[in-house]
């Protein structure tokens, strides 16, 4: 039951994505996945069933179709995180496995319906060689492309903690069930070997792909579009090329951006947040704040991680952490509760708040508000 649900789930999707009026890459992406998904536990299924032996010209489809799985999953996640290459070429480099494991079945697929049947009987006599190079390269590759999409999370997740200041409607957790769902799966096939057991995770999968995936808006909503930043052009007198060896040796040797230039938008920007508290903006980006200084948002974010040593994301909620011990001192705000405060600050949510409160103060708003009110 768990098989057939997980195909209905597959195929669920799949038309829901197809019915999308304003599809994306990452729609296109997860459409075939869900397709391959289907096919390739309706092809369990029906070999689990028996029936399979009904339709001989079946037979050996499905073989390669493990291989699909970490390339689609590396694909959509590469997708959704705009990392993905522009080059169609080294694309199709990723589909060479699969495509190889075809072209070595084509012999076995044009073999008369009866000797097919015999061989699939045999547990695949005369081709046991293919069969356990097959499962070393699922493997391998189950395990190179989970490693690959963790990379690129964490490379997304480092650049919009430098351009955002809220991360909750950028949110990652679908991503990740994605990677770390996939992730599980190719542990059964690794350690267990056992096929019902291995598609009975993936039938989980696919489902929890279902109830996870129908609560993100922007798959089966809106167009999701990569951030377009609108940024202002530097003046020339606003920076001085350094030399070339002193260059080489700094984080950011090609920027440009003089110290003079750094120390003086500093102050600008430490007068600009204190005095226009653009901190309680929830929604305040790297390139908003750009603009407000009149620099390139490449600098500006060079000038907060090298006179701060943070991220603009700590950075921002740094400044709204602050607020919040100002104003909850107030004898006035004693009336409100901690997250109606937190929120006047710019948190835009629970979590975000207590996670930063405990970061930068080393207890919760609760045990701090204690501290102060004793």
């Amino acid at each position: 039951m768990l098989v057939i649900a997980g195909i209905s789930i597959a195929l669920f999707i799949s038309a829901l994505l197809l019915s999308k009026s304003d599809k994306s890459k990452p729609d296109y992406i997860l459409l075939i996945w869900m397709i391959i998904l289907a096919v390739h536990l309706a092809y369990f299924h029906l070999f689990f069933n028996g029936e399979l032996y009904k339709y001989p010209i079946l037979l050996g489809f499905q073989f390669p179709l493990p291989l699909l799985h970490g390339v689609f999953l590396y694909y959509y996640v590469s997708s959704v995180t705009h990392q993905l290459p522009k080059r169609n070429f080294s694309l199709i480099l990723h589909l060479i496995p699969t495509l190889a494991a075809y072209i070595y079945l084509i012999p076995f697929m044009l073999l008369p319906a009866a000797e097919k049947v015999a061989v699939f009987k045999s547990g695949g006599q005369g081709y046991e060689a293919f069969q356990l190079i097959l499962l070393t390269a699922t493997s391998i590759s189950g395990i190179v492309y989970f490693i690959w999409s963790l990379i690129l999370l964490k490379k997304h997740k480092e650049r919009i903690q430098s351009e955002f200041s809220t991360l909750e409607k950028i949110n990652l957790n679908w991503l990740r069930f994605l990677t770390y769902g996939l992730g599980l799966v190719w542990l059964l096939v690794i350690f267990t070997q056992n096929d019902g057991i291995i598609f009975i995770g993936v039938s989980i999968f696919v489902i929890l792909i279902g109830f996870f995936g129908l609560q993100q808006k922007e798959i089966f909503g809106r167009e999701n579009k990569p951030v377009e930043l609108d940024l202002p052009v530097l003046e020339k007198n606003e920076v001085e090329v350094l030399p070339t060896e002193v260059l080489n040796k700094e984080k950011y040797a090609k920027s440009g951006l003089t110290e003079d230039a750094a120390v003086r938008h500093y102050a600008q920007l430490m007068s600009l947040m204190k005095d226009k508290e653009l901190y309680k903006n929830a929604d305040l980006s790297l390139s908003q704040l750009a603009l407000e200084l009149g620099i390139h948002s490449n600098y500006l974010s060079q000038i907060i991680n090298e006179k701060e040593g943070k991220s603009f994301y700590d950075f921002v909620n740094y400044f709204r952490i602050e607020e919040f011990k100002h104003l909850i001192a107030q004898e006035s705000n004693q009336q409100y509760t901690l997250m109606t405060v937190a929120f006047d600050c710019g948190f835009n949510s629970k979590s975000s708040f207590n996670r930063h409160f405990k970061k930068n103060m080393n207890m919760t708003p609760t045990e701090y508000l204690k501290s102060v009110r004793a």
